[in-house]
């Protein structure tokens, strides 16, 4: 009986203390890693689960949620005695980036390593391997990483974008059979439209860590901003025909990215190399992956201080297995392993550089704040546009970087729009960013009017000046100028204290803007829009205004005052009274240049032959900014629209030669509006009743034609000469058109492909550039030329109905503010 006793004790006993360790991945899975694909919902409960048996050494962080709902989190692995004292940690590493001396003791100081995994969902397998990191580190079995947490603090991302991972994860397993198919032709290799790269608005995450349009952004920034880690690592894959990439990186290298930063890469990459090495697997660095665009995993850490690198294993599509054109059967285990080998690396070569780190990172943000980089002291952005000023300084403000309002009466700077030196004066409402501050280079860098690229072969845009995006006046300045007041002055307009006005009277210019017109039109309100500048009361308004008036309206909609009033106030945008329709200057309310406008109903064109990521602007636009509910049709119905409940199509960048008909024509001729963007308008060149024409640049009969000057060894180079990544065009604007409303004689669009038309003989030539319009980035010499004149913003009369042809992405990636303007005003202007 006493022995039996005592078994049984023993057995509790033994119960007990398993139930007290960290499971591994395998175990809590219930199968081997890498045999199968988890679901994230099974990553994050083995994430909780390590978080809650191995709280010592863990401290899980849920920083926000997906589109759909899925939990975003990191856990903070380290030392007990490092995550006791976590939240001071944190502050200590703050306080280093401020610029000032501090008290913080370095050598007891943690080093900080943040490790992001599977930002593209696709990319499937580095979730994997942060179970496997996790693992390792929490549950004190590797002797080697338990030294390493105690002079280092890890962050685990396991998931940056557990919407599109998800979508990739659920199609794999629901085609795959008992056993992986490695033939590279089948299904499961090949993933249906639109793919799990992107997140549930079909955004690119890993080109959105400036810009913040999506809430898996914004709130990962907040967090990330919080700890500012002195490494950072973004895990990626690349194509599996490819083997492993990882830093030092390719040129071009942004000229702000420091000697030190890039030296550190150099360090971590051999450390790498020599685990890889030893096992036998191929990698490279030093190629394709470079380090300019900041909006990326690895230059936006860098441009804060960090030493940013990203990590490529092949394996997109791979499935479980696949089999390589050189003949190998690359599995999900060989890809686990791998990103594996990287992650510990990493760890450990930072925990042995410790004291240089943080003595570099240090120092870095004392050089920002001391000795500002690049030429210019002061950014200077004057107020043309309000709402998008205020754009501006929200996209500041999520990054950090300080600014203020109004200063000096006078200074001297960089005209962004005339390209010279000028003198200007400041005014109360100018916003002015002055670059001594801790976040100097990243302010910089989104500042700066021409970046310095010093090889042409970029992953990525070459442009993308923050004046040129919002379409906002702005001058660059070597004086440091300094703002006054911390607030924009708000304007106070009559309008809500007038009884009985002849009209209520808002600006037009942004998606503010918009938003009021949408209200409006909802409530059956109807609005009137000028189509020319108008004068009353001694206040000048711009083409464009929109005009509620009151005898016309409230008939039909009571209480239309309160509704109104209201909608200016929900909105928080400015509204003004008039008692008289007798305008001091330009055409009283009576004329027809005050039409009312007609509320679109609104269909995008979704489906294989549409871009993705075009799409997802689109849509992310209509519903987001606007708060609009788009029909969204598949390209097999574009013959089949009901013109009564659908009067504005829009085809996004895609292919759709095919589904093109009657079906589409006899619908705009009964008054559709067609909008065709970028490679759209390929679709529809030489079909009947489209005036569009591509520009003809066919070599003359007594033009020779030169020999290839491409050296073999650079055959993966893009051809410099017809090269152009993405550079910033000025296009010259009929500024009496509706659709350049809000935006004047010019508007700054970012070009990415040589693509021109030849201007209309029949419809209306809207944006046009010259041999002067090309403002900054990379242009090869053929590109340029080709581009030194045509057509990029156009429309046609067709029938009733009108083809809009829009040759630029005026909603790129969502963060063109100025772009914004523009598609908003071919959607809700008539003309």
């Amino acid at each position: 009986m006493k022995k039996t006793f005592t078994f049984l004790i023993a057995i509790l006993f033994t119960s007990l203390l398993v139930r007290g360790q960290v499971q591994s991945p395998d175990q809590f899975l219930g199968y081997e890693l890498g045999s199968h694909f988890t679901p994230h919902y099974k990553v994050v409960d083995y994430f909780r689960q390590t978080a809650s048996v191995a709280s010592k050494n863990v401290k899980l962080i849920e920083y926000g949620k997906t589109n759909e709902g899925r939990p975003l989190m990191v856990a903070v692995v380290s030392s007990a005695d490092n995550i006791a004292k976590i939240e001071q940690i944190r502050k200590n590493n703050l306080a280093l980036t401020s610029g000032k001396a501090t008290q913080v003791d370095l050598a007891s100081q943690p080093v900080i390593v943040w490790l992001s995994y599977n930002v593209h969902g696709n990319e499937a397998n580095s979730t994997e391997t942060s179970m496997k990191t996790l693992y390792t580190l929490a549950s004190g079995l590797n002797n080697e990483a338990n030294q390493w947490l105690k002079n280092t603090v890890v962050v685990i991302d396991p998931c940056l974008n557990p919407d599109g991972r998800d979508r990739y994860v659920n199609y794999f397993n629901s085609v795959v059979g008992n056993k992986p198919n490695s033939n590279p032709q089948s299904r499961e290799h090949i993933e249906p439209w639109p793919g799990g790269r992107p997140n549930h608005y079909y955004f690119d995450l890993n080109r959105d860590w400036a810009w913040q349009t999506q809430i898996e952004s914004t709130q990962r920034l907040a967090l990330y901003n919080n700890w500012m880690p002195e490494v950072h690592v973004d895990f990626h894959e690349q194509g599996y025909n490819e083997p492993y990439y990882f830093a030092p990186a390719a040129e071009p290298v942004h000229q702000n990215i420091t000697a030190w930063q890039k030296s550190f890469q150099v360090v971590v990459g051999k450390n790498n190399a020599k685990y890889f090495d030893a096992e036998g697997w191929q990698y490279f660095t030093k190629e394709r992956f470079d380090l300019l665009y900041p909006s990326y995993g690895d230059t936006y850490p860098l441009y804060n201080g960090a030493i940013g690198m990203t990590y490529e294993q092949g394996g997109i599509r791979a499935g479980l297995s696949v089999v390589t054109k050189d003949g190998d059967t690359l599995t999900l285990k060989d890809r686990i392993a791998h990103h594996f080998a990287t992650s510990m690396s990493t760890i450990e070569v930072s925990s042995l550089n410790h004291n240089q780190l943080l003595q570099e990172f240090k120092k870095y943000f004392q050089q920002e704040i001391n000795a500002s980089p690049g030429i210019y002291k002061s950014y200077v952005i004057k107020p043309t546009n309000l709402s998008r000023l205020k754009k501006l300084a929200e996209l500041l403000t999520k990054n950090k970087i300080e600014f203020a309002y109004g200063g000096e009466k006078t200074a001297r700077g960089y005209n962004y729009d005339t390209q010279k030196e000028e003198n200007f004066s400041i005014g109360r409402n100018d916003l002015i960013v002055n670059v001594q501050q801790s976040k100097a280079v990243l302010a910089n860098v989104l500042f700066e009017p021409q970046t310095f690229v010093t090889d042409s072969n970029t992953y990525d845009i070459t442009a993308w000046a923050l004046p040129y995006v919002y379409g906002l006046a702005a001058y660059a300045s070597k004086e440091s100028i300094s703002g006054k007041f911390s607030t924009l002055e708000e304007i106070k307009q009559p309008g809500n204290d007038v009884d009985k006005p002849l009209a209520w009277i808002f600006n037009w210019g942004s998606s503010n803007n918009v938003q009021v017109l949408i209200a409006l039109q909802n409530q059956n309100i109807k609005v009137r829009q000028a189509d020319q500048p108008f004068t009353v009361n001694g206040k000048d308004f711009a083409s464009g205004t929109l005009i509620v008036l009151r005898n016309e309206n409230e008939r039909l909609v009571k209480d239309l005052k309160t509704k109104v009033v209201n909608i200016a106030a929900q909105l928080n945008q400015p509204i003004q009274t008039t008692m008289i329709g007798f305008v001091e200057k330009g055409k009283d309310f009576g004329s027809n240049v005050y039409p009312i406008l007609k509320a679109p109903k609104i269909a995008i064109v979704s489906g294989s032959e549409t871009s993705s990521l075009a799409f997802g602007e689109v849509w992310f636009y209509l519903e987001h900014d606007l708060n609009l509910s788009p029909v969204i049709i598949n390209q097999n119905d574009l013959n089949r629209l009901d013109y009564d409940k659908i009067n504005t199509l829009i085809l996004p960048n895609g292919d759709y030669s095919s589904f093109i008909g009657d079906g589409l024509t006899a619908w705009i001729n009964k008054g559709g509006k067609l909008i065709l963007m970028e490679d759209a308008i390929e679709s529809v060149l030489d079909k009947k009743g489209f005036e569009i024409k591509k520009k003809d640049f066919a070599i003359k009969k007594d033009e020779k034609l030169e020999p290839n000057k491409l050296l073999f060894k650079n055959k993966d180079k893009d051809d410099y000469d017809v090269s152009i990544p993405g550079a910033i065009y000025r296009i010259n604007l009929d500024d009496s058109h509706p659709f350049s409303y809000g935006l004047g004689k010019a508007y700054y669009s970012l070009k990415t492909d040589r693509k021109i038309y030849e201007p209309f003989v029949n419809g209306w030539n809207i944006g046009a550039v010259n041999d002067k319009s090309l403002i900054a980035g990379v242009v090869g010499k053929k590109a340029r030329e080709e581009l030194k004149s045509g057509l990029l913003i156009g429309t046609q009369d067709f029938g009733r109905g009108q083809v809009v042809y829009l040759a630029i992405d005026p909603l790129f990636r969502n963060f063109w503010e100025g772009g914004k303007t523009l598609f908003s005003n071919v959607i809700f202007c008539s003309y």
